[in-house]
């Protein structure tokens, strides 16, 4: 009997050590020290953040593994409280998210995120941690653009405000498909180009609906867009709503842009501008005379109305005006519209 129940609790204690995964001996000291050293960094990879989204908190946790720079949160959970959209894309194997005009993708050990088109770096990779992809906090601020603090072990988010005025000049249209954009206030580097989607609005101030082709340079249009932008020259941003200022449109609208070289006087009193610089379209001119008449729009890059005084000699404009022109050199045109841009140093 004695032998039986040593036996049985022989298979006993085998039994629990397996289930556990623990198997109890008498380790060395130098062991002990192992062992204390590796629950120490255990401890510290499990180290939880609370999560509070716009005021609610979620039953998940972030947490910080060792090394890393910032706690990692849940991505599905916290971008679906923000009202992001977010799907697991089977082809590239990475997670696609989007909520109107913003888009990311996010790809398991890639630090390398989407922002308007562009990839950056956050110094950490998302990573899988039971079947739930985590993605370090500041992904929120850098990339999804909401609002995000850590105090101890606590992670706050709220929703930024999403949607800024900004009212501007066209300059350029691009229109390639995924990637058109439209850019306002300048040309080049300067200005501002929004990027637009199917999902961006077009219309007039009493309510028209437009398309992307219904818009020409020289419009003055408000847009409504993130309050957001990268950091290229110049900034992009996304547009959910373009609403266009002016009421009488011009059809093949063409712009030049460049330096106010002479302000001609004619004997009636009226005036034309010679501008020389650079075509805005393929078929606008590099030089051109324009005439001002009593309809003749003066703005500023931002579309606000200026005085006459406001156009000298030396400044920079962009001249807006139909394909009806003369066939001398320079050629001669109507000025539907001019921009005052700059004054050169």
């Amino acid at each position: 009997m004695k032998t039986s129940l040593k036996t049985s609790a022989a298979l006993l204690t085998l039994s629990l050590a397996l289930t556990t995964g623990v198997v109890s001996a008498a380790p060395a000291a130098t062991g002990s020290n192992q062992t204390n050293d590796a629950q120490s960094k255990a401890g510290a990879s499990l180290r939880a953040y609370a999560i509070a989204i716009n005021g609610t908190a979620i039953s998940e946790t972030g947490f910080q593994p060792s090394g890393t720079k910032e706690p990692l949160i849940p991505l599905r959970t916290v971008a679906e409280s923000l009202g992001f959209k977010i799907t697991w894309n089977m082809a590239t194997k990475a997670a696609d998210l989007n909520k109107g005009n913003i888009y990311t993708t996010v790809k398991n050990g890639e630090d390398r995120y989407v922002i308007n088109k562009m990839y950056t770096s956050l110094g950490t990779a998302p990573l899988t941690k039971a079947d739930k992809m985590y993605v370090p906090a500041s992904f929120v601020s850098e990339v999804l653009h909401q609002t995000i603090s850590v105090e101890g072990n606590n992670i706050v988010i709220t929703s930024a405000v999403e949607h800024v005025l900004e009212t501007g000049v066209i300059t350029a249209i691009r229109n390639s498909g995924d990637t058109s954009s439209i850019q306002i206030k300048g040309t080049g580097t300067a200005g501002l180009v929004l990027n637009v989607s199917g999902d961006t609005l077009y219309e007039k101030t009493d309510g028209t609906k437009l398309s992307l082709a219904d818009l020409q340079i020289g419009m003055t249009v408000e847009a409504e867009h993130a309050v957001f932008s990268t950091r290229s020259l110049p900034p992009q941003t996304p547009a959910y709503r373009i609403t266009v200022q002016d009421t009488k449109a011009q059809a093949d609208m063409l712009g030049t842009e460049g330096t106010l070289e002479e302000i001609i006087r004619a004997e009636d009193g009226s005036l034309s501008l010679r501008i020389k610089g650079s075509a805005l379209s393929d078929l606008s001119q590099s030089e051109i005379v324009l005439r001002l008449t009593e309809d003749t729009l003066l703005v500023n890059g931002s579309g606000e109305a200026v005085e006459p005084s406001a156009l000298v000699q030396g400044i920079t404009v962009m001249g807006f005006y139909s394909p009806v022109m003369t066939r001398s050199l320079p050629p001669i045109g109507t000025a539907l519209k001019v921009a005052v841009q700059a004054v050169q140093p």
